[in-house]
């Protein structure tokens, strides 16, 4: 009896030691690569399809929206010859651009007009909007195990992630387009 207690004592022990180490094993290959967390994109004003007047469609959607119909009594906006851009608001009135820039209090960011870079380091990713002569963060998202602070000023934006290590991620602007600069430290 006692013998057949020892057998089924070790059997237990060697399985269980098994299992957690293929746990692990799996785990940590597939925490590398198959579920990434998802990174968060900047809205863009020209982008959001919730504007009463049947703004621009999303770019991407997870359901099929039928695109908005226009009544017959409305005409398309009058073009004089230039390319169109990025709507600007107009003091004197005139024609309604196309898609018209939101104002802060419908709670939609000004449109982009800059490059969207991302930023991967030990530590965790930065995500920036890059414009001529200004940036602005758009996310941080550090990784497991990593803690992060931001500080934001005038001419300069720094992200930190601090861990088994410590990484800066530096972006400047002072009388220059915007410049990222990344420095590690330790481990």
């Amino acid at each position: 009896m006692q013998r057949g207690l020892v057998h089924a004592v070790a059997w237990t022990l060697a399985t269980g030691a098994a299992v957690t180490l293929s746990w692990f094993g799996v785990h940590t290959v597939l925490s590398g690569t198959a579920y990434d967390p998802p990174r968060a994109l900047p809205l863009s004003a020209r982008v959001s399809g919730a504007q009463p007047d049947g703004g621009a469609s999303p770019r991407v959607s997870s359901t099929h929206r039928p695109k908005p119909s226009r009544s017959p009594d409305r005409s398309p906006a009058p073009t004089d010859g230039k390319p169109s851009g990025p709507a600007s608001p107009s003091a004197t009135g005139g024609a309604r651009p196309q898609h018209p820039a939101p104002s802060p209090q419908d709670g939609y960011p000004p449109a982009s007009d800059g490059r969207i870079k991302s930023y991967s380091t030990a530590g965790g990713r930065v995500v920036f909007d890059l414009g001529g002569r200004s940036a602005e963060l758009v996310s941080a998202t550090p990784d497991s195990g990593w803690q992060m602070q931001v500080w934001k000023q005038d001419g300069w934006i720094r992200v930190d992630f601090s861990g088994s290590a410590h990484t800066s991620v530096f972006c400047t602007w002072n009388g220059h387009p915007p410049t990222v600069q990344i420095s590690s430290s330790g481990a």
